[in-house]
């Protein structure tokens, strides 16, 4: 073993090279030219960075010791490892503090200042061109959206007139943003405008879905119109006359006199019946006779009486059919069809009705009665049934539904503006 120590400490001895690679950090060799180096170098340095004009820098032995003062704790704490990377420094000795001369202090801050005016300067007049750039497009756009007839001609209504005029007024606008940013040389900004513009949109969005939903139902409702001023329509159960259609909502005008107003949204989704696309309309009641009676006969009787009164139209003809045999009798389906334009469909039902029973009764069909009923009453000769009801066909012209629409055509006079609907416009 003492064999081995000793012929380690002959080899290490023989051959220097090699033990200043094992230790591998600090030669053996001390050169005053190689100090000034490592301080000239160091120097340099700082006086390259600026802000270190108040630090000395000596080197001895490789060892550099900086003293002197900085406008701020970080750049003095900077000063040790800058130093440490020159070739040939041993270790960093740090004495530079932080000044406490209040104008030392402020002079970067002055400086950066001056800096940043100096800049602002001349981005300015570049500044200016872009802002005029965007002016003009912008303002060119808006002129062009202020005209009334190009608009009017490719949109249905004035809700959609408009809608054309604010897309191309924000295509000017988006224009004139790119147009600025690519004279400031900055469209890489455009990317981020719009990415933070989409971001804020999804936002909006979700927070106002419903109401973004019933817009785009009323510009879906504005194109399709599946109904026109004066409609009678059904929409989700509620029945009436329409009077407009809103950027928010459908109003209809019921039977009874009342406003309905249904979201646009509701209405897009809805089942509509529009009881006003075709002149012709069916009404239908059923009546019940006695199971003994001739039912063909019958049938027959019904069906001519129906077809004979003078609103019925001829085609489609009336038409009757036994629907059931109940206990107390046999229920017979009675239809006939009018113009509705000239017709009261509820009044045609009622006399077609009425003119059925006194032909039935007429010809000696018992038409049956499920009720049953004590009367005490004096005995007095009345005559056979329906002996004093008159036969003669009423008028049943549409007189009501012309009321309505009078109705409907005042609030239509006086909310004009706020109406997407077109009688010139295609239905759906």
């Amino acid at each position: 073993m003492r064999f081995l120590l000793a012929l380690a400490v002959i080899l290490g001895l023989s051959n220097p090279v090699c033990a200043q690679e094992a230790t591998g950090i600090i030669t053996i060799e001390n050169s005053a030219q190689q100090d000034a180096d490592i301080a000239n170098r160091i120097r340099e340095i700082l006086s390259e960075l600026g802000n270190y004009d108040d630090v000395s820098v000596i080197v001895n032995e490789g060892v550099v010791t900086l003293r002197g003062t900085t406008t701020s704790t970080i750049e003095a704490l900077a000063l040790e490892p800058l130093a440490a990377r020159v070739e040939g420094v041993v270790t960093v000795r740090n004495n530079v503090t932080e000044t406490t001369d209040i104008g030392d202090r402020l002079n970067p801050a002055l400086t950066r200042f001056q800096s940043r005016w100096d800049q602002f300067v001349i981005f300015l007049p570049l500044a200016l061109i872009a802002g005029l750039a965007f002016a003009v497009i912008v303002f060119f756009g808006m002129s062009i959206a202020r005209w009334q007839r190009p608009w009017e001609r490719l949109a249905p209504n004035s809700f959609m007139a408009d809608i054309y005029r604010q897309l191309f007024r924000l295509v000017f606008v988006v224009l004139g943003i790119v147009v600025a940013l690519d004279i400031l040389n900055a469209t890489a900004l455009l990317s981020t405008i719009l990415g933070a513009a989409g971001i804020i949109g999804l936002a909006i969005g979700f927070a106002v879905r419903d109401t973004v939903e019933n817009f785009i139902a009323s510009v879906m409702l504005s194109f399709r119109q599946p109904f026109r001023p004066n409609d009678t329509v059904e929409i989700n159960g509620d029945r009436g006359k329409v009077i407009r259609l809103t950027s928010r909502a459908t109003i209809l005008l019921s039977f009874d006199g009342n406003h309905i107003r249904i979201p646009n949204a509701t209405v897009f989704k809805s089942r509509i019946i529009n009881y006003s696309q075709h002149a012709e309309r069916r009404f239908l009641f059923t009546i019940m006779v006695d199971r003994e009676s001739d039912l063909q006969a019958t049938r027959q009787l019904v069906e001519e009486t129906v077809q004979g009164l003078p609103f019925v139209l001829a085609e489609p003809a009336a038409q009757t059919w036994i629907e059931a045999l109940h206990p107390a009798g046999v229920e017979l389906v009675v239809t006939g069809w009018v113009d509705q334009n000239a017709t009261s469909i509820v009044r045609a039902k009622g006399e077609a009705l009425r003119q059925v029973k006194l032909a039935v009764r007429s010809a000696g069909v018992v038409m049956p009665d499920a009720t049953q009923a004590i009367t005490l009453t004096r005995h007095v000769d009345v005559g056979p049934p329906d002996a004093h009801e008159s036969t003669q066909v009423e008028a049943v012209e549409a007189s009501d539904d012309a009321a309505l629409q009078r109705i409907v055509d005042a609030e239509r006079d006086v909310t004009a503006n706020e109406d997407l609907l077109s009688d010139s416009a295609a239905n759906e």
